[in-house]
């Protein structure tokens, strides 16, 4: 299978000005939260994105109308002004049209008087009202008394110096790049309630490219800020397809979560449809009928409140009513019911759902595995989390595990263990590497059969292919490290006889050497009048 080319960037925190940008903004936040400083700062950078690209294409249609050697040169200014400033010459070319008072030039002239919050808001206000689909999206708090306005301007004059408007820098995908180092710092100082809108960039990464999502409809309903989405587009760009080669479906029940998702892919320029609004996916399904091809997603960790009491009769619960007061099974079974009949799904729960029995989960995972859906299961370090250390896998369940483009899996379920890999990124997060998130994607393209992926086989201790029988007598329970067994102990080449020799050798010193200490001690001890 063809790989990525490899970067620099092996993890989030190995970037380059994103981590000085960030530094410098938290610098301003003050004594303002984390969750609400995110969309202080957020809504900037959206509105500096949005101008920037209008400016860029504003300046080529002024040297295209003013030079007389243009094909397209008109010598009348009243004539020429009209055109520039038409919306439908921007819109055209998916471009947002930014009226002159949201304008960045505007609003960065104005950063120094008090009343700049009144300014952002308003800026705020005309862009909702001349793009329809960013109505009611963008942050419009600005003019608050709790908003440090001398603070705000810095930090205009701060993200001022992002250099956004030329198609170059926009093709490196410099403020998506920003946008999502952001996102993850924010996270990070949120701390648990961080996880409600983010999900760690290398979970995503090995999600993608395990199911490798190269063409169709990718879902989500607990999509976050969209983190999932934009490495989906990343994954098809990097293997030679093109953005819009997949169709992106979402939702997310947290209003101001679902306006970051809106923003972060409006930024990198992907169509999607997250509904008219917010929504619970359990309560008011927006994409009822839909059947993804692919479904990518991290829900909320035992999720007690989700309503189920009055969803007894659901027509997602084929395999077993979920337990009332704990949502996994809910959104095992929601992810089932909207793949589409080659759709392969692959999301995040907490390790407990891998072996619970509590409230008939047991019993729906056996009728899960009895229909032949799950395909891999996927054991992961900790503290990879910013909203809780509770252990995590991922699943992997597909509908039709024997068709054409794969190898027929039926009967069987690769176990990965990489409870082992990841690096610390600081005392209390870690991270895998592009090393590790490509031997666990690698592991299991080779096992399900991905051309050119190598051949399959167990190692003990990371990865185990299990038959149902052998999951049906460990009572259909899950965890990796039941089957994948224990790592091979490395052989140094010394005889059995001859090691047994030399450590007994060395023990019997080790105790001649820890009875002389204690007799050194006890007389230390008497000299001082104390006796052993």
């Amino acid at each position: 299978m063809a790989r990525a080319k490899k970067t620099k960037e092996t993890t989030a925190a190995n970037l380059g000005f994103e981590a000085t940008l960030w530094a410098a903004a938290d610098k301003l936040r003050n004594n303002m939260d984390a969750a609400e400083y995110k969309h202080v700062v957020l809504g900037l950078i959206f509105l500096k994105y949005l101008s920037d690209a209008f400016e860029e294409k504003h300046s080529s249609l002024e040297q295209a109308y003013s030079d007389p050697q243009s094909t397209w040169y008109i010598a009348e200014p009243e004539v020429r002004y009209g055109v520039i400033e038409d919306p439908d010459e921007y819109r055209s070319e998916n471009i947002f049209w930014i009226p002159k008072e949201a304008r960045w030039s505007y609003i960065q002239q104005n950063a120094k008087r008090p009343e700049i919050g009144k300014i952002v808001d308003d800026a705020m206000y005309a862009i909702e009202r001349d793009n329809a689909v960013l109505k009611n999206i963008l942050p419009k708090e600005y003019a608050r008394p709790g908003l440090d306005k001398e603070k705000l301007g810095e930090l205009i004059d701060l993200i001022g110096t992002l250099n956004l408007s030329d198609s170059e820098n926009r093709s490196k995908d410099i403020i998506g790049r920003v946008y999502e180092y952001f996102l993850s710092e924010f996270a990070s100082a949120e701390g648990k309630n961080g996880g409600q809108f983010y999900t760690p960039r290398c979970v995503v990464q090995t999600l993608v490219a395990m199911i490798s999502p190269f063409k169709g409809r990718v879902y989500d309903p607990c999509c976050g800020s969209g983190g999932m989405f934009v490495q989906s587009e990343k994954f098809v760009e990097a293997h030679g397809g093109r953005i819009g080669d997949i169709s992106i479906y979402g939702q997310e029940s947290n209003p101001t979560t679902w306006k970051l998702a809106k923003m972060n892919l409006a930024i990198r320029g992907i169509d999607h449809d997250l509904g008219a609004e917010h929504a619970d996916s359990f309560r008011r399904d927006l994409h009822a009928t839909l059947k993804a091809d692919y479904i990518l997603a991290n829900p909320p960790f035992n999720m007690k409140d989700w309503g189920g009491e009055n969803l007894k009769d659901d027509v997602r619960w084929r395999y077993g009513i979920p337990p009332t007061g704990n949502a996994n099974y809910a959104w095992i079974q929601h992810f089932i019911h909207h793949l589409s009949p080659s759709g392969i799904a692959g999301f995040v729960l907490a390790n407990g759902s891998m072996s619970s029995n509590q409230s008939g989960e047991g019993e729906i995972r056996k009728n899960l595995l009895e229909a032949d859906l799950v395909d891999c299961m996927v054991a992961l370090p900790g503290q990879l989390f910013y909203s809780t250390q509770i252990p995590a896998c991922l699943w992997f369940v597909a509908r039709n595990r024997s068709n054409g483009r794969f190898r027929d899996r039926r009967g069987e379920v690769l176990f990965i263990d990489a409870r082992k890999m990841g690096v610390m990124r600081d005392r209390t997060h870690r991270e895998l590497t592009d090393e590790d998130i490509e031997r666990i994607a690698g592991t299991y393209h080779a096992w399900r059969g991905d051309a050119s992926a190598g051949e399959y086989e167990d190692v003990p201790g990371f990865c185990a292919s299990a038959t149902l029988e052998e999951i049906a007598k460990h009572g259909h329970v899950l965890t990796p490290g039941r089957y994948v067994g224990a790592e091979d102990a490395e052989d140094d080449g010394e005889p059995f006889a001859e090691k047994m020799t030399r450590l007994t050798k060395q023990l019997s010193e080790q105790m001649e050497d820890g009875a002389r200490l204690d007799e050194e001690i006890k007389k230390n001890l008497g000299g001082l009048g104390y006796t052993i």
